[in-house]
């Protein structure tokens, strides 16, 4: 499969070297020169098909000619081994549950994915690969769980200081090893801004192997294609039209569910939920993209201001207009996803954290009756106990998995949201 980047589609890479590159050299990101269209029919037998069988026969329309069946079936076996399945909320309300991977975030499907794939790429050759990533929150700890002890890799996560929660700091600081957590005096913007322009600099580049496992490389959201087919599959012979509402920071998330969509996926539409960082809301409402300094909110892991893949999105539809026949988008207000925590805990007894909040705001705005919303719960709601535990005046329960990493000692380097401190970092 060829990936063009969205800057030039005429410049044309192999998707091994799309996944090793992360960014296009005209700092574009990289796109299938064509998505693969299953037929109908395809979708109407998913009953017979486990979750395994899906992502494997998915991955297999990218990579056929780039990776074995063999070494494609054990990728996906040691990466899409947890589930994600759908939880009936109440009437026509769903929630997918995303969070049941090691780091309890929905980006450990591509995390765990990205980092087989690329072991896989790397090794037959001799030269050492510089991962760099910039994370709001979830994808720091994923991608630190994904690599960990993954051979000839480095990770150098960059995070933003105090803009992440307790338990997702200590996730992405407490691996030591082949994992490096950089603490950016500054927002997620800054931590994003460093990445990329570590992959425009050209010394950087000609010393250093250097790709990026943040949803900027197409390795992070092909897997999270995978269980918008498997929601799909909960809803096979219902009549009711299906929408997915998908918490937006970065738009990694969203652009995955519309990768589904273009391959044949029968889903009505999607819906964008934003947080103050409402960026993309405004440019579905007006037809403008202003990028803007992002504020910090409770949903922090949407607290993005020039999100990233808006630029995958724009080159798939084109325009504005044929967008939002597909998305719709909607903000809210940290005050609205309290009370909603605790609306739907009050109402069915779940308990949502607060990115899946503001995805059932959005899917509950202009509710259908003749429609089943699927909202996509993209962390375990202990990741944000503290916001939880105020909304519901409740003790959280911890899981174990969250709960071993407070005892462990946190390493992190703090830096400047200066290139050279970075520069000078990595090359030293």
């Amino acid at each position: 499969m060829l990936c063009y980047s969205t800057r030039n589609k005429k410049k044309t890479v192999t998707f091994k070297e799309a996944v090793i590159k992360g960014l296009a050299e005209d700092g574009g990101l990289y796109l299938p020169i064509k998505f693969p269209k299953f037929d109908p029919g395809y979708f109407s037998s998913l009953d017979a098909k486990s979750f395994r069988e899906m992502s494997f026969e998915i991955a297999e329309q990218y990579l056929s000619d780039e990776v074995s069946t063999i070494e494609l079936e054990s990728i996906i076996d040691d990466s899409i081994n947890f589930p994600a399945p759908v939880k009936h909320l109440h009437e026509n309300f769903f929630s997918l549950e995303l969070f049941h991977g090691p780091t309890l975030a929905f980006k450990d499907f591509g995390a765990r994915f990205m980092a087989r794939l690329l072991g896989h790429f790397i090794k037959d050759t001799n030269r050492e690969l510089n991962i760099l990533v910039a994370t709001s929150g979830d994808t720091g700890s994923a991608v630190a769980s994904g690599f960990y002890n993954v051979e000839g890799i480095n990770v150098h996560v960059l995070y933003p200081k105090g803009r992440v929660s307790e338990f997702q700091e200590m996730q992405l600081t407490t691996y030591g090893g082949n994992i490096h957590a950089l603490e950016v005096e500054g927002s997620f913007d800054d931590c994003q801004k460093l990445v990329k322009a570590a992959f425009s600099d050209n010394e950087l580049t000609s010393r250093l192997n250097i790709s990026s496992a943040n949803s900027i490389n197409i390795a992070r959201l092909l897997p999270q294609s995978f269980y918008y087919v498997n929601a799909f599959k909960e809803f096979a012979g219902n009549k009711e039209p299906l929408i997915f509402s998908v918490p937006s920071g970065n738009l990694g998330n969203l652009t995955a569910g519309v990768i589904a969509k273009k391959m044949g996926l029968p889903v009505k539409s999607f819906i964008s939920a934003t947080n103050r960082n409402d960026v993309f809301t405004e440019y579905i409402d007006t037809g403008k993209f202003v990028p803007r300094a992002s504020v910090k909110t409770l949903s922090n892991a949407m607290d993005v201001g020039d999100p990233s893949n808006f630029e995958r999105l724009h080159s798939i539809y084109g325009n504005k207009r044929l967008m939002a026949e597909d998305i719709l988008s909607f903000t809210f207000s940290d005050e609205e996803t309290l009370s909603t925590i605790k609306e739907i805990y009050n109402n069915t007894g779940y308990i949502i954290d607060p990115h899946g909040a503001v995805g059932y705001l959005a899917a509950n705005k202009n509710a259908d009756p003749s429609v089943n919303y699927v909202v996509l719960e993209t962390a375990h709601y202990s990741k944000f106990h503290q916001t939880v535990e105020k909304a519901l005046n409740i003790k959280c329960e911890i899981p174990d998995r969250l709960k071993s990493c407070l005892g462990k000692e946190k390493q992190s380097t703090v830096i400047q949201p200066a290139f050279n401190e970075l520069k000078s970092l990595l090359l030293n």
